[in-house]
């Protein structure tokens, strides 16, 4: 255990660091004692830093608990932000990494070592008894893995960029996120080596990535791009069937919320976790949780995007654990883009907003209304060895967010419907669904969906998308009816969003086999993900007349 204090030229960069986040001016000095040894209940030991204002007596604790280290400047800049404004904040390394001990293997010992620590943190004279938790992420999961089960209850929890179904952010409505998957992995293997790269960026790691996604067996993918063995990717390839009872250890989705503190909660619309995280807060909305929300135009832990999580941290923190104004303004807060301007709503979905149909038409037309009579289908054909390029929309690192879609939209793998110009402003603010009746030749196909935004130059934008695996495990469904010709109703749930199309644009919708990098092809036929099936080639049909009506849902916003 070694205690430490910040030098004043640490000091001076400090607040610099902080008028750079656009942060308020935050004098209180404080002491770090590192290295403490956190006792687990199967003998482990992992390590953490105690930040504390000096002087300070027992008082509440902020627990934050990451996989990335103590040392880099994403894990101690939640801990020196609160700590300069007279919080005491706990930083800890979880299971195998950096000092902690025992192996780091994603998302399964989250849970009890998280109760684990949290018991511990209660034992400890420095604690007055009440405990709040941070972070963004995986600081997020490690954050659902406790929130709903510790006994007496947490005071707060800021669950950002996260979710609670954390499966989820890795495979969407069944179908294997590749990009994000592997690009974390990469992460992780590099994280701790002389000179790590940073957080999720870095020279060339894309480019890297998505060559070893090529690589044949897929489970060693990792091996290719890292060198090493990866254990989360070994996971996530051999435990993608849906259903996989692996991850019922990493989700939360089913823990009591009725035992949830107040929940603050920051994230953007290009997010990967961004559709769960929106379910977990109506979630707990519906089970009496107080939450405030924000939602801004980010992609994964963009810089702004943190400093909104500071922000509204203090606030929240300052009022939970030292009894200051509650925080002012709506519930939820949302920017709409393109409009450049904050929504301030009292729920989410907005209640004003009302349900539009676009409707897919013959010539393909994206129509305000129905399509009467019989029309022939659009039909396209899904090639797992030469798959559908999409770029862009909600991933982990960048290059994400809005790109230009006109590439993809020129293939012969895909069908495309755009919709006449707009009149006026339409405000598109909650979710989006898009019913699509397909007959794909295979019982093992997937159906991607992009929503773009046209404008008065042709230039077509995406706005938001999604995306269902079927196969015979998960058809028919809820979300996918067969009917008596054989045509499947398929309801894709796009992620949701807030976005203003400009009076003079054009809505276009884009349906697809596959998006590769960022999906594994559906090979079309059994196997394994991780043992990379032989595919086959699969022919869709689309149909859009009177006896299939296939439409996209939108909830638009009044003027």
């Amino acid at each position: 255990m070694r205690r430490s204090r910040a030098l004043p030229l640490a000091r001076v960069g400090r607040r610099a660091a902080e008028l750079a986040l656009g942060l308020p001016a935050g004098g209180t000095d404080y002491a770090v004692t590192r290295d403490l040894r956190v006792p687990m209940s199967d003998g482990v030991d992992l390590l953490a830093d105690l930040y504390r204002p000096r002087g300070s007596g027992p008082g509440p604790v902020v627990l934050i608990r990451t996989p990335y280290g103590r040392t880099t400047l994403g894990s101690r800049l939640f801990a020196i932000v609160l700590a300069r404004r007279g919080f005491q904040v706990l930083l800890q390394s979880v299971r195998g990494g950096f000092g902690s001990g025992g192996s780091f293997r994603p998302f399964t010992t989250e849970h009890q070592d998280g109760l684990d620590t949290l018991a511990w943190v209660r034992r400890q004279r420095w604690c007055d008894g009440r405990v709040a938790t941070t972070g963004a992420s995986y600081f997020g999961h490690t954050q659902w893995a406790v929130a709903p089960y510790a006994d007496p209850p947490l005071v707060s929890s800021s669950l950002h960029i996260t979710a609670a179904r954390i499966s989820d952010g890795f495979y969407e409505h069944g179908a294997p996120g590749l990009l994000n998957g592997l690009t974390w992995s990469d992460l992780l293997a590099r994280q701790e080596l002389p000179a790590p790269l940073p957080l999720i960026g870095g020279f060339g790691r894309r480019t890297r990535v998505v060559r070893a996604l090529r690589t044949r067996p897929l489970r060693d993918a990792d091996v290719t791009a890292a060198q090493v063995p990866v254990a989360f990717w070994r996971d996530f390839t051999g435990h993608a069937e849906p259903g996989d009872p692996f991850w019922q250890v990493a989700d939360h989705d089913g823990a009591d919320l009725g035992r949830m503190p107040p929940v603050n909660m920051v994230t953007g619309w290009w997010d990967l976790f961004l559709q769960a995280q929106l379910h977990d807060h109506e979630r707990l909305v519906a089970a009496g949780v107080p939450v405030w929300l924000t939602v801004g135009p980010w992609l994964h832990g963009a810089t702004p995007e943190v400093r909104e999580m500071l922000r509204t941290d203090l606030e929240w923190l300052e009022h939970h654990l030292h009894g200051g104004p509650a925080p002012e303004g709506a519930p939820v807060r949302v920017w709409l883009q393109q409009a450049d301007r904050w929504l301030d709503l009292e729920a989410w979905p907005p209640p004003a907003a009302v349900v539009e149909r676009r409707w897919l038409a013959p010539d393909a037309a994206l129509a305000p209304s129905p399509v009467g009579g019989a029309a022939g289908p659009s039909v396209f054909v899904f090639d797992p060895a030469d798959p559908t390029p999409v770029d862009g929309g909600p991933l982990l690192a960048p290059p994400g967010g809005q790109v230009d879609d006109r590439e993809t939209e020129a293939g012969i793998d895909v069908v495309v419907f755009t919709g006449a110009a707009e009149a006026q402003d339409l405000d598109l603010v909650g979710p989006v669904v898009a019913r699509v009746h397909v007959q794909p030749e295979r019982d093992r196909a997937d159906v991607f969906v992009r929503l773009c935004d046209v404008d008065p130059d042709g230039v077509s934008r995406n706005v938001v998308e999604g995306i269902r695996r079927l196969d015979p495990l998960t058809v028919p469904a809820d979300d996918v009816t067969v009917g008596d010709d054989g045509v499947l109703a398929v309801d894709v749930e796009l992620f949701p969003t807030a976005y203003r199309v400009a009076a003079g644009h054009r809505l276009r919708l884009v349906i697809a086999g596959g998006a590769f990098p960022r999906f594994a092809p559906n090979p079309g036929v059994e196997g394994a993900l991780g043992d990379s099936p032989e595919g086959v080639p699969c022919r869709f049909r689309v149909f859009h007349d009177a006896e299939h009506p296939s439409h996209v849902r939108l909830s638009v916003l009044p003027a």
